[in-house]
């Protein structure tokens, strides 16, 4: 894959945290990126694990860094652990220059629980904000007011 983005001039590869060290190694040039994936689609790591995974990723050459919110807890109305596991990434990203990327699994939360998502991603500084892993069923639907 590596290979292949360099080839086709790819902008960013999607590789999972085992691989960034050799992707990087590969891809060593300087405008490479690649990103890290979280567990999906449903997060649900503990925060400290979070934080010191995203550091490692980073250590290993990551320059993005994608997390999934944990949407158990988030359903659950425990809103402070979903922002301590977003920051738990977006901290040492911000720290190392790294872009953090939050994903809220849109199509799994309700209208409610997609604005406090999105809220606590901005409110932990997350670079950007994504809809969907792909992996639940359905897609992420426009709300529309009645």
């Amino acid at each position: 894959m590596c290979r292949e983005a360099l080839e086709y001039r790819f902008a960013t590869i999607c590789v999972n945290p085992t691989w960034i060290a050799l992707a990087a190694s590969i891809a060593a040039r300087p405008r490479r990126r690649h990103l890290r994936r979280r567990r999906v689609p449903a997060g649900g790591d503990d925060p400290r694990r979070e934080a010191h995974e995203t550091r490692r990723a980073i250590f290993d050459g990551a320059t993005e860094v994608d997390m999934v919110i944990n949407v158990g807890a988030l359903k659950s109305g425990d809103l402070r652990l979903v922002e301590r596991d977003i920051e738990a990434v977006t901290i040492p990203c911000r720290d190392s220059n790294v872009t953090s990327k939050v994903i809220i699994e849109a199509a799994l939360l309700t209208d409610d629980e997609k604005v406090a998502a999105c809220t606590l991603a901005k409110a932990a500084g997350a670079d950007f904000v994504k809809t969907s892993t792909g992996f639940a069923k359905g897609a992420p639907r426009l709300a529309t007011s009645p």
